[in-house]
């Protein structure tokens, strides 16, 4: 491709509502364009790194025996009704009526529309396992749209759903489904890893689920690993490294605390450590239209895991109780203890609390705290459970090692849903007996456009993007450097020739000067560039090939490139 011969727009300044590398980078360098918000449009050079993304996840996928096929992205709204998700999606689902009056919505995910293919198609255990697959768009109302497309509300994604007879079928087509991810990001070059994860509106907490996590300092998702585990910290199974309890306390004893709600102050008031404290939080789990107070007891220096929470009461989401509840459950803001609340109030204390220790905690009093509470003691009718989000240097259960956090890009996940949606949507099939048995199902998905931006937060410098080889929008970026006649038909000689043994080439040959066309390059972040210089070129015979992301330069004669680029590119 010419650049002479397409309008290709780059950016020195990063756009002020982009605050992450890929968002800048990706509209610096022209790859997309910005239609409202959470929507963009694929300019030509980003839509030949999502196309290249999609052939590789389609190569994969076919590999594995893997059914492609392509759904409505309108479906209607009587299969989400089946299911019971019309309403459950909530305000993400963009839904309207046709001119008949019927329901219509947007898909943002389509286990309802598959389900009903495979309904309508597959009636014998003989048929099964079988597996569709989709790369589509999807569209998810977000509130708030941010970071390009690492979280647009238009995206397109790979959509998985296989269907078994039982259950060990379906663990084998998971894992399958697991290995075909994993070849899909080493392909790609991407550094990663698979963690245990939360499965969310998606599945019962208790199927396997797993995300594929790109690392990067950008990412919104906190990876709890060690040499042999790894999950979501959302998931993580950790235990803290033991705490030098007090287990030499005396009675109970209320104390004057005026003005002070905070731990850090409590503990510097009362001369005691942040773990020889409880923290009481009033929590509201919410499951449809009902809602239930739970009090929550953790260490004074753990941190709250809602979504361990939320598992626990079986509950579609927890939030704090608001100002109004708290008086309504006698609750003092800054100062609940986990004690003399009605017997009906659920009460849930972190595993990681010693029952037999003693602890500060708040008195139900504004202004006073209370020593030597002891949990055994002195609490009534409460569980265990674990609450607590996992720290820096917890030890992971299953294997007693101690755990690290970092960050991570989620760009695909895995589910097993098992009967959720086939029960639901009266689905069966007939077993080997002739009995009709419910199938069960899995679920993997993989973000096209958030995986491009993905890859970009892991390869750029403060020069632009520095794309790996297998998705790179063309492998050479050639920048033609000359003034006159006959050179320039030189080079773009060698440019033609380049291309016709299928090399994928792009030459900068507009009339602006060398920086201008090496900035660009450099931003756009082909793997290597090919400078054609005329002077150079005049004093050696030779052109330079420099690799984007290490600076190794290799100096070639015309009649060797084709062969010196062929070996760098393998």
């Amino acid at each position: 491709m010419k650049l002479s011969q397409i309008r290709w727009q780059t950016y020195k300044d990063n756009p002020a509502d982009a605050e992450i590398p890929s968002h800048q980078l990706m509209l610096r360098a022209g790859l997309i364009h910005k239609a409202g918000a959470g929507i963009y449009n694929l300019l030509p050079f980003g839509l030949k790194v999502v196309k290249k993304i999609e052939q590789i996840i389609r190569e994969e996928h076919d590999k594995a025996g893997c059914l492609e096929v392509l759904m409505s992205v309108i479906t209607p709204g009587e299969l989400w009704q089946e299911s019971g998700r019309w309403q459950a999606m909530g305000g993400e689902m963009v839904k309207m009526k046709d001119k008949g009056g019927r329901d219509l919505c947007i898909s943002p995910t389509n286990e309802e529309a598959v389900t009903d293919i495979f309904r309508r198609l597959i009636k014998s255990y003989k048929d099964l396992p079988i597996t569709y697959y989709q790369i589509n768009t999807k569209f998810r109302d977000e509130i708030r749209p941010r970071f390009g497309l690492m979280r647009g509300r238009e995206f397109i994604m790979k959509d998985a759903y296989s269907f078994h007879e039982n259950k060990g079928c379906l663990e084998k087509t998971y894992f399958q489904l697991y290995n075909v991810y994993c070849s899909i990001l080493n392909r790609i070059g991407a550094d990663y890893k698979v963690v245990e994860a939360d499965a969310g509106a998606m599945a019962s907490s208790d199927q396997k689920t797993h995300e594929f996590q790109l690392l990067a300092k950008s990412g919104e998702d906190l990876l709890v690993f060690n040499e042999s585990y790894a999950a979501n910290i959302e998931k993580a199974k950790t235990k803290r490294v033991l705490s030098d309890f007090n287990l030499k306390g005396g009675a109970a004893e209320k104390v004057s605390t005026p003005n002070v709600g905070k731990i850090e102050e409590v503990c510097q008031l009362l001369g005691v450590q942040s773990h020889e404290t409880l923290k009481t939080l009033a929590l509201m789990g919410v499951k449809g239209s009902q809602t239930r107070p739970v009090l929550v007891v953790l260490l004074g220096d753990d941190e709250l895991n809602e979504t361990k929470v939320k598992n626990l009461l079986n509950a579609d989401h927890v939030l704090p109780a608001t100002e109004i509840e708290l008086e309504s459950l006698k609750c003092v803001k800054g100062f609940i203890g986990p004690f003399g609340h009605p017997e009906e109030m659920q009460t849930i204390f972190d595993s990681a609390v010693n029952l037999d220790a003693f602890y500060v905690v708040g008195a139900n009093q504004k202004d006073f705290h209370l020593r030597n509470f002891s949990p055994k003691r002195d609490a009534k009718n409460f569980e265990i459970g674990d609450v607590r989000k996992t720290k820096d240097g917890d030890l992971a259960l299953s294997n007693n090692l101690p755990v690290q956090i970092t960050r991570g890009i989620e760009v695909g996940h895995i589910f097993q849903l098992g009967d959720k949606y086939t029960k639901a949507m009266g689905v069966t099939v007939l077993d080997k007996n002739g009995k009709a048995v419910v199938p069960l199902m899995g679920c993997y998905g993989i973000g096209v456009t958030r995986l491009a931006a993905a890859v970009i937060e892991q390869n750029n410098d403060e020069k632009g993007i520095i794309w790996p080889l297998a998705i790179a929008p063309f492998k050479v970026h050639a920048i033609l450097i000359g003034r006159s006649e006959e050179f320039r038909n030189k080079a773009l000689k060698i440019y033609d020739q380049l291309r016709e043994h299928g090399i994928e080439i792009l030459i900068d040959d507009r009339d602006v000067g060398p920086g201008f066309k090496f900035k660009d390059a450099d931003l756009l972040g082909c793997p290597w560039q090919l400078t054609l210089g005329e002077r150079e070129f005049g004093e050696t015979g030779k052109f330079k090939l420099t690799s984007r992301k290490t600076g190794q330069m290799i100096e070639s004669s015309p009649e060797n490139l084709l062969a010196e680029i062929e070996r760098v590119i393998k």
